[in-house]
């Protein structure tokens, strides 16, 4: 067998997981033709077929999926080795992969990378901002170095650190400034608005509410917090959003904000990793630079690993 490359590698990862060569060549800086010319090379070193070509998109042989998952753990373990060089050196520097759900990214991300620049200096801050279970699996995949979520997130093979909890505030429309709050079950018999499937903040709201997939009257759904509120300004319906969006999401709406009643709705954001990452300790380190850009204290210390 010739020899395999890295890069050949790398390449093929992309392909299996975009399964198309436009978006596996633009994720990897690389023209289609020359990725092409990568995957056919390796192709010709295992002398096997690794994919199925057609006009529109790619699909992986049998060979090719048999292949895909232990390239994926190759990949993993040559970055872990980078990581561990990295661990060993007396300052944090190089490269950082951070993720971010959406209900986090913009209202903590701009002070978390102005805070971790400045105490180092050297690190190359690479932030991805997407849902839970997609950052959850790029995690385990090895393509984030740790991920910043709403807990819990039960994956085995990593660890969870809690930071802070945060309260859910109530926004209604400013004609609404100084009524009383509604209860939970009141709030079943109201226009509910609520981020769109996948995003972990409408599944706490709509448990806040205890409503399962569907409340009772009619439901609009966005795909951010901005849409939210101003669709709450707009005098459509009532939404929840979290404490940390407030300055931000608030400032250009006719909207009030209210509390509720104990036990107010809450979630709990941490960090997570994996538990193979030699970066464990400069990621806890990290963890208090995310606490301290927070304006939180962490109230509980808790690291916790998940068993299998």
């Amino acid at each position: 067998m010739a020899n395999v490359t890295m890069r050949q590698l790398r390449y093929f990862d992309a392909l299996a997981r975009h399964g198309h060569f436009g978006r596996a060549a633009e994720a990897s800086s690389i023209s289609q033709p020359a990725l092409s010319m990568q995957i056919k090379e390796l192709e010709d070193a295992l002398g096997g077929l690794l994919l199925e070509r057609s006009a529109r998109q790619v699909a992986l042989t049998r060979f090719g999926e048999e292949l895909a998952p232990r390239v994926r753990d190759i990949l993993r373990s040559v970055d872990e080795l980078g990581d561990f060089a990295r661990a060993s050196q007396d300052r944090f520097a190089g490269r950082l992969r951070i993720g971010m759900i959406p209900t986090i990214a913009p209202y903590l991300l701009p002070k978390i990378t102005k805070n971790l620049t400045r105490m180092h200096p050297e690190l190359d801050i690479r932030v991805r901002e997407t849902m839970t279970p997609r950052l959850i699996q790029e995690l385990v995949d090895g393509r984030l170095d740790t991920a910043i979520v709403a807990l819990p997130v039960s994956e085995p093979s990593l660890t969870e650190v809690a930071l802070f909890d945060e309260k859910f505030l109530l926004v209604r429309p400013g004609s609404d400034e100084g009524t009383p709050v509604p209860s939970r079950e009141m709030m079943r018999e109201m226009r509910l608005l609520l981020l769109e499937e996948g995003h972990c903040f409408r599944d706490q709201a709509l448990s806040f509410c205890n409503m399962q997939s569907a409340p009772p009257r009619e439901m609009l759904d966005a795909n951010s917090l901005s849409t939210l509120v101003q669709m709450v300004s707009a005098g459509i319906g009532v939404t929840l959003i979290p404490e940390m969006a407030v300055p931000v999401e608030t400032r250009s709406a006719s909207v009030s904000l209210a509390r509720f009643r104990d036990p107010e709705p809450s979630r709990t954001i941490g960090m997570v990793w994996r538990k193979t990452s030699p970066l464990a300790r400069q990621l806890l380190q990290i963890s208090e630079v995310v606490c301290l850009s927070a304006g939180k204290v962490r109230a509980r210390p808790s690291v916790r690993s998940q068993r299998a």
